[in-house]
Formats: C-alpha cells, structure tokens, sequence
C-alpha cells in the first residue's frame, strides 16, 4: 500500500475510533453505564479496577482500546508491514481521533452557547413585549 493510501486511511480510520469513543464517554444512550463507571471509578478498593472502570468515563483513555480493536479487525499499519507499523499506526490513529473529539467537542460547545443566547434575546423581546402591553401570539 503506498503512503497516500496509508495517511488517506488513517484520517479515516480515525473517524469511527473517534466516533465511538465519543458516543461510549460522553452520549446519553449510554449515561447509566458511564455514571456506573464513574462511581466505581472513585470507590473501588483496588486501584486496578479503580483505572478499569476510569476508562469507559474518559475519551482519550477509551480511544486507545478503541484503536486496540481497529488494529486487529482492519491489520492496518503504516510504513512498516511488522510491529513497527502497527505501534506507529496505533498511536497515529489515538492522535488523529482526538483532535476530532477535541473539534467535535469544540463545536458542540459552541452550539451550545449560541443556543443559550439566542434563548436570552427571546427571552428579552418577550418582556419587552409584555412591558409594552403587546403580547406575543
């Protein structure tokens, strides 16, 4: 495979590590398991599963099993056909991922505040309306 193809793949095979540690860590559909993580997390006796459980609450930590994962169903390495590509793949794709989470998390939080915003300015233009004794319909 040459090397076009090999970076092609790695900004696309980072989209769907990205995608699910995003979903696992962060989405409502799964806030029961994640809070369940999250307690165990902080009260398990042994730190070994102390840092188990700390790793279904934190995207980075999770992208890497994630990537684990990838590796062994795609076989996908760059540069190297034995462990060196695949050590170069792994951390490749962790990297790539995170910088999509981290913009993902970036726009989300934009949105966000664009929404709180726009709530504040309805909110004002209806006191207005009700101060001026019109009523908004």
């Amino acid at each position: 495979m040459n090397l076009g193809t090999q970076i092609t793949l790695l900004f696309v095979f980072a989209i769907p590590v990205a995608c699910i540690a995003w979903t696992v860590t962060h989405e409502e559909v799964f806030r029961e398991p994640r809070e369940f993580c999250v307690e165990r997390s902080q009260t398990s006796p042994s730190m070994f599963m102390r840092k188990f459980f700390y790793l279904f609450t934190c995207e980075y930590c999770f992208s890497h099993y994630v990537t684990i994962l990838f590796l062994l169903i795609t076989e996908y390495a760059i540069w190297f056909d034995d462990w060196r590509g695949y050590l170069i793949s792994f951390f490749s794709l962790v990297w790539v991922a995170n910088i999509y989470m981290s913009i993902f998390s970036r726009l989300r939080l934009t949105l966000k505040k664009e929404r709180v915003e726009i709530k504040e300015k309805e909110e004002v233009i209806k006191e207005k309306e009700v101060a001026n004794g019109r009523h908004a319909a």
